[in-house]
């Protein structure tokens, strides 16, 4: 993926200065205020002072109805194990989960979603928070103060009732109360009427609200919260570095969402504002996670100068012994195909018998065989004649008069003089054959380019489709060998485990085709070598296949698509410098590197550079879910969509609908990211009727506010105050059983 146009290069000549790096925060930790801290003395042994309990999915707050913050507040996960070896059991809840490899292997939530399901786990936790709590109980044993919990909207009346019993029988609690976070936030900041968007750990609801009674029969869910965001954000950063050296944690990507996501003013248009160099750098945050740096000795100039002159002396060495190989190779194999040639043509004079057993004699089954052997000869000859560059003919042509002379008539010397005439003449043939076969592949080549011209001028479109499709399928073909090299290095791959395989049987005693033969002589059926074919697997397994003849391939590959790319450039004007495969290589024409590793260079070597991140793209993705829910694969509304067919279609009364319009309230975590309110209202006025007068606020604390707010609700004293009303005494669950509920204005009434 490459940019339109040089001049949205994301890199730029002058040197740019180091990126601001973010680091990520420390670990979750506990949060708990001692017992006396800010205690009121007069309250002591009070016990109908009311304990209130915010127990939400993401977080669990606890404290005395007059505290201005929750005492306590933890996860909620409880994990309890037996160590076998002290033969003790041990009970962990909060953040003491993760203190412990084993108790985070056996932690568990008491949640499903937003509703509590596992009673057990939740019994556990609240045993865990009233110590932390410091409570000594009533005379009677139990839990001797009024207890204001909140739970989900629209709770299941099967799990209410299960915590009812575990609060009445299990802690003989005096009386209890429930109510919806969302209402409770609303009320403690000064709300009457309006429309409560509440967007929390596993869930997003709107939910109407007139004269301070929640219309839950109006209320709609959308099925997203900060724990889908933080799964969501976990995917995206593992597909765009699927080989980070450390793990990504849930509570870092948490941590990601929270610290650096914003709500885009307009989604699609910041979107394509990213493709802008400018504007990517502005917005680009570099998460620098934690490595340990390898320790490198640096040696000086003058060693480093030495070293590159003995490379270099290595490397011309290597070349001449190189050029003289091939060249010995050459003449070999071109001995064998005259010797090959020759022997086919016998075929002619002799009969077939004996031409079978002269076959056989020289270690071939028939003749096709022979043909074969021939075939490739003569390829592998013509392929190092196109890179032999041979030596220049002297222009006198070299006589060797000793070569046609029997031994018999030369003594000693003019033998040695012979055999040195025969090598120089084999090596001038062969020089000669090279230049015969370089003619006759310029006159080739000439030919093809004057047919190829033709075509052109004749067709360009067809021509110029027949040359992108040759184009495309030489890219898809070295992507395919860069693609196994690649898998060869992870031993887990398919390819590496066909190579492993191949050498496990190359180097046992009895190879898989042996072991399957039971019975019979396993020598006797041991054909390995017999086809020239076999032994192509020793050069499959001794590099991965990338050995010496791999590499001549793909700078063959890579010479025929270079070519390809200049008459692509010269004729076609759709094809431009920046859709060539070295543009697309270099990493200051790509977009990929861009929003991957930033628009400056990346240094593999360089632990720090592994070791970071880049947030762009991300920052606007994850809080766009709740507008746009079907980026994420969710079949559902967006809250903007929700909000206006509550507001223009279920709200039936004009004044009750202008009420809801001037008091739009957000509450949760997840409303937490900056530009929200601003994006609510924008969407809102666009699909509302012209003229609404919107107003669109935000909690003073959209985590704690929901505990503030049931504080307050049930610190009043007086005899009358509505909480008191609304709480089920012992004495009404002992008479009507654990499905018994008041109905009030803060939880979930359906009248």
């Amino acid at each position: 993926m490459t940019t339109t146009s040089s001049s949205t290069s994301p890199a730029s000549t002058s040197p740019k200065p180091p990126p601001k790096l973010y680091t990520l925060p420390a670990p979750p930790a506990p949060l708990t205020r001692d017992i006396s801290d800010d205690f009121d003395p007069t309250f002591k042994y009070n016990n109908e002072l009311p304990i209130v309990i915010d127990n939400g999915s993401w977080q669990t707050r606890a404290g005395f109805a007059h505290d201005p913050l929750p005492r306590f507040t933890c996860p909620p996960q409880v994990a309890r194990y037996l160590d076998r070896k002290l033969g003790k059991k041990y009970t962990f809840g909060g953040y003491d989960v993760f203190v412990d490899a084993t108790a985070r292997g056996q932690a568990k939530n008491i949640f499903d979603g937003n509703v509590v399901s596992n009673f057990d786990a939740l019994e556990m936790l609240l045993d865990y928070t009233f110590i932390k709590l410091g409570l000594e109980g009533g005379a009677g044993g139990g839990l001797g103060h009024p207890l204001v919990m909140t739970e989900a909207v629209c709770n299941p009346n099967y799990s209410r009732k299960m915590v009812t019993e575990l609060i009445f029988e299990g802690y003989n609690a005096p009386s209890l109360v429930y109510g919806i976070d969302a209402l409770f936030s609303f009320n403690y900041n000064g709300g009457r009427s309006g429309l409560v968007l509440s967007s929390g750990n596993t869930a997003t609801h709107l939910i109407p609200v007139v004269n301070g009674k929640g219309l839950i029969p109006l209320t709609t869910r959308l099925s997203w919260g900060g724990s889908q965001g933080t799964d969501f954000m976990l995917k995206l950063l593992q597909l765009k570095y699927p080989g980070f050296p450390s793990k990504l944690a849930n509570w870092q990507a948490e941590a990601l969402i929270m610290d650096h996501c914003y709500v885009s003013g307009d989604y699609k248009e910041e979107l394509e504002s990213y493709l802008q160099p400018g504007f990517l750098e502005e917005k680009d945050r570099v998460i620098q996670f934690p490595f340990t740096e390898a320790v490198k000795f640096e040696k000086s100039q003058e060693e480093l100068d030495k070293i590159a002159e003995k490379r270099k002396e290595s490397g011309r060495r290597l070349q001449e012994q190189a050029a003289k190989t091939r060249l010995e190779k050459l003449i070999k194999k071109e001995q064998e195909l005259e010797y090959y040639k020759d022997l086919q043509s016998k075929s002619e004079s002799m009969g077939k018998r004996d031409f079978k057993r002269l076959l056989e004699s020289n270690d071939f089954d028939d003749e096709s065989q022979l043909e074969k052997i021939i075939r490739d000869l003569d390829k592998n000859i013509k392929r190092a004649r196109k890179q032999d560059v041979g030596e220049e003919e002297p222009d006198e042509i070299p006589t060797f008069p000793l070569v046609d002379i029997p031994d018999e008539e030369l003594d000693e010397e003019g033998k040695k003089q012979k055999r040195q005439q025969k090598l120089v003449k084999s090596s001038y043939d062969a020089r000669q054959r090279a230049r015969a076969e370089k003619d006759a592949e310029k006159a080739r080549l000439a030919e093809e380019e004057r047919k190829d011209i033709e075509a052109r001028e004749r067709d360009l479109d067809t021509w110029v489709g027949e040359k992108r499709a040759t184009r495309d399928s030489l890219v898809a073909k070295l992507k395919d060998r860069q693609r196994l090299r690649t898998e060869l290095t992870d031993r887990k791959s398919l390819a590496s485990q066909m190579r492993m395989k191949s050498i496990a049987n190359l180097a046992s005693d009895t190879p898989a085709a042996k072991k399957r033969r039971r019975g019979g002589n396993a020598e006797a059926d041991d054909t390995f070598g017999a086809n020239d074919d076999d032994w192509a697997v020793y050069r499959s397994i001794g590099t991965g296949g990338t050995g010496e003849d791999d590499d001549e391939e793909d700078e063959e590959l890579n010479r025929e698509l270079k070519s390809i790319e200049a008459l692509l450039l010269a004729h076609d004007p759709d094809f431009e410098e920046h859709h060539t495969r070295d543009a697309q290589a270099d990493w200051t024409k790509s977009l990929l590197h861009a929003f991957l590793r930033g628009i400056r260079s990346f240094d593999p070597e360089n632990q720090a550079e592994q070791n970071q991140m880049h947030l762009n793209v991300e920052r606007i993705r994850v809080p766009e879910i709740v507008f746009e829910p079907s980026m994420a694969g969710l079949d559902q509304a967006g809250i903007v969509e929700i909000a206006s067919d509550i507001l223009l279609h279920r709200i039936s009364k004009p004044e009750e609908r202008d009420q809801l319009l001037k008091d739009v309230f957000c509450t949760g975590g997840n409303t937490t990211f900056h530009g929200f309110e601003d994006r609510l209202k924008k969407e809102l006025t666009a699909v509302l009727p012209y003229g609404s007068t919107i107003n669109v606020r935000k909690a003073g604390n959209v985590t704690l506010d929901a505990w503030r707010g049931a504080a307050k609700w049930c610190s009043a004293k007086e005899k009358d105050a509505e909480w008191k009303k609304a709480i089920v005494t012992r004495q009404e669950y002992l008479e009507k059983g654990s499905e018994y509920l008041k109905e009030h204005r803060m939880g979930n009434a359906f009248g």
